[in-house]
């Protein structure tokens, strides 16, 4: 008898060790499940990568120990006190992305201005400047960043668009990795949509010079980039809603982290 009750106590014992490791089991599963669900904000500093906006689609980009300027306009006092750029990367001809003024002003002599061969054509040859003409398609490795020139244009193509295929370039911007997106003047055309693998995406938004903010919004989820950042938003009729976008965005996928930031400064003094 004192064997058989010895063996059945061992026995339960064996059961509830059982029955506690597939409770254990399971509750791992379950951690797993709710951790997969965790939708965690993306970590741009592990980019190093700051971005601050000067308007519309002017900005000063600092990643890691290279600066560079975005489509500089609006004399030298949009850039006081700011860090002289290593490179420059002007996407258009038009008034709000290429202004020789501005250029003149910051002083550019020992600058890289890298430009599609439109703009460099516009640009007084009076500005001195070390030009790097990529055209959409080519690419370029420059201080330790690869830069690829990406179309940018209106839909459906027209020769009397505002913005034609192969003249203007949106750039895709590659370091340690890590991918940076400047769309330009574009509608969410197929050389968007088919980018893959990208950090942080900055893309515009206006009528009736680009795209809606549905369509922009389509576009991004698309190609899924990690973050999106709405600039170049001011259109016609003032500021497009970008808070409408990030709805749109993050209600058919709330993995992509959609930031807002002041790209017209002005219109709060």
């Amino acid at each position: 008898m004192k064997n058989l009750a010895t063996l059945i106590a061992a026995g339960l014992i064996l059961v509830g060790c059982k029955d506690q490791g597939q409770e254990n089991e399971s509750s791992k599963d379950t951690l797993a499940e709710n951790s997969a669900e965790v939708n965690l904000p993306y970590d741009q500093d592990s980019l190093d990568l700051q971005i601050e906006p000067i308007s519309h689609a002017t900005a000063v980009f600092k990643w890691g120990d290279k600066t560079f300027y975005t489509d500089p306009v609006g004399g030298a006092e949009a850039f006081e006190n700011k860090e002289r750029p290593d490179f420059i990367l002007i996407t258009d001809i038009h008034g709000d992305h290429m202004n020789a003024e501005t250029l003149m002003a910051i002083g550019i002599d020992s600058v890289t201005v890298i430009v599609p061969q439109a703009v460099k054509d516009k640009l007084p040859a009076e500005l001195k400047a070390n030009y790097v003409v990529l055209n959409n398609g080519e690419s370029r490795d420059f201080m330790g960043i690869n830069i690829k020139a990406i179309p940018m244009y209106n839909l459906p193509q027209s020769k009397d668009a505002m913005h034609v295929k192969g003249r203007g370039n949106g750039y895709v911007l590659e370091r340690n990795g890590k991918r940076l997106y400047i769309s330009g003047d574009t509608e969410d055309i197929p050389e968007m949509r088919n980018l893959e693998n990208i950090d942080v995406a900055l893309v515009s938004m206006n009528l009736p010079y680009t795209m809606p903010v549905d369509r922009a919004a389509k576009g991004v989820l698309a190609f899924k980039p990690r973050k999106v950042i709405p600039y170049h938003y001011r259109g016609k009729n003032g500021l497009s809603d970008v808070e409408e976008f990030k709805r749109l965005v993050n209600e058919e996928n709330s993995k992509i982290e959609v930031e807002l930031m002041d790209w017209y400064p002005e219109r709060s003094k």
